[in-house]
């Protein structure tokens, strides 16, 4: 289910995309949404399998397991979504030919893209905090 919330982060920016830009929803931004959610999950299976990993390696503290693999997982998930905004960007400013079925589907991805990566660097370690307390009884959210 964690890897999965990554769809409705990146929900939000592809629908605030389309506001922003005034574009209506259409079937090739419904296509946009469709490639716009393999990105955001790919993104979420990076930084689980991670702290997965890091669990394995011996580290059972789930603060350290998430700042450290945040923080190791903080460039992968960036150049993913770098790359595909950027390889969109000229689809979303053209106006040529073509242009009513690229802009929206462009805008989707880049929209989306910012949201989804944004949340899933910040909400997405705050979740597997919060669903994986069980595995260290010790380990509690302490105000500071």
């Amino acid at each position: 289910m964690l890897v999965f919330s990554g769809i409705p982060f990146s929900v939000v920016g592809g629908i605030f995309a389309l506001v922003i830009r005034d574009l209506p929803f259409s079937i090739s931004a419904g296509i946009g949404f469709i490639a716009l959610f393999g990105v955001a999950v790919l993104n979420g299976i990076v930084m689980i399998a991670f702290f997965n990993r890091l669990e394995e390696e011996g580290v059972t503290n789930i603060h350290d397991r998430i700042i450290s693999g945040t923080a190791s997982r903080l460039r992968p998930i960036l150049m993913t979504a770098l790359v595909a905004s950027l390889g969109f960007i000229p689809m979303a400013l053209s106006t040529g030919s073509g242009a009513e079925v690229q802009r929206p589907l462009a805008t989707v991805v880049i929209g989306g893209l910012i949201s989804s990566t944004l949340l899933t660097l910040i909400v997405l370690p705050v979740l597997y905090g919060i669903f994986n307390k069980h595995t260290n009884p010790e380990y509690t959210f302490k105000k500071s």
